[in-house]
This record gives C-alpha cells, sequence and structure tokens, in this order.
C-alpha cells in the first residue's frame, strides 16, 4: 500500500470527525439519533488499530442499521483493511459504501486502485478489472471539484488542498490500469500528474513514473524522477533499493544510446 494511499484515507477520517463534531454548525449534517449511536460513532473513530476500526463499524452498522454515517462506517472500515493490505475486503467495503452513498469519491478512488494494482497482465478478467478501475476513478475526477466541504469550518484552502489530493490519487489508479495496458505514454502522463499535485508526493510513485518515462525515451526525465525519490528521507528501504536498480538500468540504456 503506498503513502499517498493511507494519507488520503487519513485524511477523509480526520473530514469525517470533524463534520461529525461540529453539528451545530451544519444542521443539514448526518446526525446521530440517540447517545448509544453517537457513543459507537466516536468509538469507530477512536479506535487505535484497524481491527478495533472494523469490528467499532461493524458493531455501529449492525446495532444502528439506520445510522446516517452507515456510508462513513462502510469507508473506515474498507481503509483498515486496507492498512491491513487485505485488499479483496477493502474492496468489497468500498463497494458497500457507493451502495450507500453512490457519490462517495473516496471509495470510488479506493476501488479504482484496489483494482488496478491487483490486475496482471495475463488475468483473463483483465480487461473487465481496468476498465472498472478506470471508470471508477474518472467518476470520482468528475465529482471532486464541485464536492463541497463536509464541515464549514474546515478552511478553504485545507478543502482545496483536500481535494487535489485525491484528484492525485484517482490519477495515480488511471497510470497503474494503463501501465498493465503497456500504454506507457498514458502511465507516464498519469503519474506525472499524481506527482505533480500531491502534497506529499509518494516515492513509489515516482518509481513507476520513471518505469513509464523509460519506455518512451525520456531517460533524462525518469533519471530525475529516481533521484527525487532517493532524495526523499521518508522513502521506504524497498523503494531506495528498487530506485538504485532503476538508477543504474538508465544510465546503462544512456551510455548504450550514445
Amino acid at each position: 500500500m503506498t503513502r499517498s494511499i493511507i494519507t488520503k484515507a487519513l485524511l477523509a477520517l480526520t473530514i469525517s470527525l470533524s463534520l461529525l463534531l461540529a453539528q451545530t454548525a451544519n444542521p443539514k449534517a448526518p446526525a446521530p439519533k440517540g447517545q448509544k449511536e453517537a457513543d459507537a460513532i466516536m468509538a469507530m473513530f477512536q479506535a487505535q488499530d484497524p481491527d478495533a476500526r472494523i469490528a467499532a463499524a461493524n458493531n455501529l452498522i449492525t446495532k444502528f442499521s439506520e445510522t446516517e454515517f452507515k456510508a462513513t462506517a462502510l469507508y473506515i472500515a474498507a481503509f483498515s483493511y486496507q492498512q491491513k493490505n487485505d485488499m479483496e475486503n477493502t474492496v468489497v467495503f468500498a463497494e458497500k459504501c457507493l451502495e450507500a452513498d453512490p457519490k462517495f469519491f473516496g471509495a470510488q478512488i479506493m476501488i479504482a486502485s484496489g483494482l488496478a494494482s491487483r490486475t496482471k497482465e495475463f488475468d483473463l478478467d483483465k480487461e473487465e478489472k481496468l476498465s472498472r478501475a478506470e471508470k471508477m476513478a474518472k467518476s470520482a475526477l468528475e465529482l471532486i471539484p464541485t464536492a463541497t466541504k463536509p464541515n464549514p469550518q474546515i478552511p478553504d484552502d485545507q478543502w482545496a488542498s483536500a481535494k487535489k489530493d485525491f484528484a492525485a490519487q484517482a490519477h495515480e489508479a488511471l497510470g497503474l490500469a494503463a501501465m498493465v495496458r503497456k500504454k506507457y505514454d498514458v502511465c507516464s502522463d498519469e503519474f506525472k500528474f499524481s506527482v505533480d499535485n500531491a502534497s506529499t508526493p509518494d516515492p513509489a510513485v515516482m518509481l513507476r513514473l520513471a518505469s513509464c518515462q523509460i519506455k518512451v525515451n525520456k531517460l533524462d526525465e525518469a533519471l530525475a524522477m529516481v533521484d527525487k525519490a532517493l532524495a526523499d528521507p521518508n522513502a521506504h528501504p524497498q523503494v531506495k533499493s528498487a530506485a538504485t536498480q532503476l538508477k543504474m538500468d538508465i544510465n546503462k540504456a544512456k551510455a548504450a544510446a550514445k
């Protein structure tokens, strides 16, 4: 799971929590129908690990089937499964989230990323999964620009930054789908948008971008992107190892071209 996915999901949780805590500021916001439901909602937000969040989300949905926080609970469960690297349940719960709220673009992006990242070149259902991933990502990109703040107390600049991050993640999913299709010019453009627009660019996405740039003979740009990934102090050791190898490959290609 990439750092960008974690960042966007955590952002969504923060926004949802601020929405819950600001009922007086936004009377149209979802509201618990009693103290027991409110306690169940807060338990879900305050859970300290993925398993506890999943249990709390299921508890809320089971005990309060009419809760207005059903979509949020399902999204939190999906995010928690994503943290556990359980992509099957991530997609299952994100799908349930969309059943509860068809315009929950965070869930659309999660489905797009999950499908695109798990699809392989020779999967018999490759086209079906990639087409669904692309459809979900593009739908999210249509919803994001006009999405209103869930809580009027969220500063405008914070909400604008949040929407840019969600858009960056949707483009990352489109890049993953294009990479499986071997459309390297497309994946190069999509990953570049993601890197350029994310508030905290993910070194793993930088390497995917560099890999696509190599395929379209943009060796200098690929080398610069690999160097950027290597310079990121938060890059995972495995990412840095892959970046080091990729840099060697690029330099060999540049030498051969001369």
